[in-house]
């Protein structure tokens, strides 16, 4: 239960909650021994009754209604403690569930981009929901009859001792067997839930790679071989099922037959004693009462046993994630408006995975309010340097400064909260219109987010849809062209008012006419806004202030578009290239 102990801080967060619990369980417990012990005093009384010479009657008939009416009594509030016991456990492992599934998402959105690029998008939503209600079984249900059945065992064995010390001797000797066999079993249950999680995890990601992609599925007409992908995943996911299962089926069966011999035992030993006049007739009914009535916490010790070796792999899993450390750390902060001026000082990236070297010693300085203008071949190393800035990457030589001052120094949100940035593939949500755009700001009315759509060249688009701002994207926005994602996506980061505006090859799927009037109105709104353009298209570029021309993770050409046009190089080729193609 190493995994296990990770939870220890929850405990500890909610000992009031549980302690009470505890307390609740115990009182419960103690109520409901009355009715073995009356039992067995009305059994002793009515024994005695028959063996009078003179029998009163009405003096049996009055102890037996009285030994019957705290039956009742002590069954009802033994029944009502049991209500509260489950109302605050149970409660206690919702709440730990909740805050459990929070740190972990918390957690995964401070982990940087190579993580996302080393794990599988099903295996994260399996560990925080398949892995996390397998742990809140643990924290609830297990802890509840954990408490439940220790209590029980200690209040009812300690009893029995009290009044018949050798025959409760005689009464547990199967106990070692039992807990022999769930040592046993235990160890098997945990390997075997381990790799249960695991092709569920594989399940869920070949799931969800199928349905992002069905589009590409359908048109290559990949559907049976897609589908014999996840039957062959369903059937490894079942033979582990099974595997598990047929462990887990031994426990109950050797419970209830440990218990069974338990019974044997009372009626045979205890019988002996009542027939010697050791014990009373209704202590040898208080046993088998006793007996039976750890049948279920005995039976249940199991089931307890499965949960948290599930629970021990499902958190060993969770506990894997939780400690991987984003490689991105936030600054101290800097007491300072930001106003945009960007230098990278012999800049390289190389990225781990791949050990592609992306950026090699670039080195550029960036005017605040400027127009930067960045092309090249793809995988020259553009939105490289765009993710640097972002700081979604830390170069792996070199220094990138924000106003004169290391880019390190500054908090996370002190960066990004300065920058609109579109990615080369937007993403848009499972929203209407409007809450997509004023994703990138909030608190932002209605008017300026359609002033935003107009500056993307969306505005008439949106309203020309039935439900205009409140239409409903699907995922990804499937259901809305190439081009109207992209200007969607820059209307997004248009309403954040950044001091820094990264547009990364995000007019690849408008027309000329639209890409201009996008330009033009860029140009207008972002007087003061450090603006870095990457694009394919020399006629996005034109009229930046500066373009750099990367190739092979390096600056090798840069300057106006009139100086760059004369130039022989690549810039040169691509423009005369696109001249003849009739690109503008």
């Amino acid at each position: 239960m190493k995994a296990l102990k990770y939870l220890n801080k929850y405990f500890y967060k909610y000992r009031t909650k549980l302690f009470l619990g505890f307390l609740i369980t115990v009182i419960a417990r103690i109520f409901s021994l009355f009715a073995p012990r009356l039992i067995g005093n009305s059994l002793t009384a009515v024994e005695k009754y028959l063996q009078l010479e003179n029998p009163n009657f009405e003096k049996i008939q009055y102890i037996l209604m009285i030994n019957i009416l705290i039956i009742i009594g002590a069954t009802l509030v033994s029944g009502f403690f049991t209500f509260l016991m489950r109302q605050t456990i149970i409660n206690v492992s919702r709440f730990i569930e909740f805050d459990l599934k929070n740190e972990i998402f918390w957690h995964y959105q401070k982990l940087t981009q190579r993580f996302y690029k080393n794990n599988k998008t099903g295996d994260l939503m399996n560990r925080i929901s398949e892995d996390v209600g397998k742990v809140r079984m643990y924290v609830g249900p297990a802890f509840m009859y954990s408490i439940n059945t220790v209590s029980l065992f200690i209040i009812v064995i300690s009893y029995m001792i009290s009044i018949a010390p050798i025959l409760t001797l005689y009464t547990i000797l199967p106990l070692p067997i039992l807990s022999f066999t769930i040592y046993k079993l235990s160890r098997v249950i945990n390997v075997k839930s381990t790799l249960v999680q695991e092709v569920l995890s594989n399940m869920s990601s070949s799931a969800q790679e199928s349905f992002s992609g069905i589009a590409v599925i359908k048109s290559y007409n990949l559907q049976n071989i897609i589908y014999k992908g996840f039957n062959d995943l369903a059937v490894e996911s079942y033979q582990k099922n099974m595997s598990l299962v047929k462990v887990q089926a031994w426990f109950f069966p050797l419970m209830i037959l440990l218990i069974g011999c338990s019974n044997l035992i009372v009626i045979y030993i205890g019988g002996n004693q009542y027939i010697n006049n050791e014990i009373e007739i209704g202590v040898l009914a208080e046993f088998i009462i006793y007996v039976n009535m750890l049948t279920w916490p005995v039976a249940v010790v199991g089931w307890i046993t499965s949960i948290v070796q599930q629970a021990e792999a499902s958190q060993k899993r969770i506990n894997a994630f939780l400690k991987e450390q984003p490689e991105i750390s936030d600054g101290k902060g800097v007491n300072k408006f930001i106003k945009g001026e960007i230098e990278l000082k012999n800049v390289s990236l190389i990225y781990p995975e791949t050990q592609i070297e992306a950026l090699k010693d670039v080195s550029i300085k960036i005017s605040a309010g400027s127009t930067i203008g960045i092309i090249g071949n793809i995988g020259s190393g553009k939105s490289s340097m765009l993710d640097l800035i972002c700081r979604l990457y830390d170069p792996s030589k070199g220094t990138i400064s924000l106003d004169g001052i290391d880019i390190k120094e500054y908090t996370l949100d002190q960066i990004r909260g300065n920058i609109g940035y579109i990615p080369q593939n937007a993403f848009l949500f499972s929203e209407s219109i409007e809450n997509n755009i004023r994703f990138g700001a909030q608190e932002i009315d209605l008017k300026d987010i359609k002033e935003a759509s107009n500056n993307a060249a969306v505005h008439e688009n949106i309203i020309s849809f039935t439900n205009g701002y409140e239409t409903l994207l699907g995922e990804r926005g499937v259901n809305i062209s190439g081009g109207q994602i992209q200007r969607i996506s820059i209307a997004r980061a248009l309403i954040r008012g950044s001091k820094i505006l990264l547009l990364d090859d995000c007019l690849s799927a408008v027309d000329n006419d639209t890409e201009e009037e996008i330009l033009n109105n860029l140009k207008k709104i972002s007087g003061n806004k450090t603006t870095l353009i990457v694009s394919h298209r020399i006629s996005s570029l034109k009229h930046a202030d500066k373009i750099i021309v990367f190739e092979n993770g390096k600056i090798v050409q840069q300057g106006k578009h009139s100086y760059l046009i004369d130039l022989e190089g690549y810039y040169k080729e691509l423009f005369e290239k696109q001249q003849t193609d009739g690109v503008k």
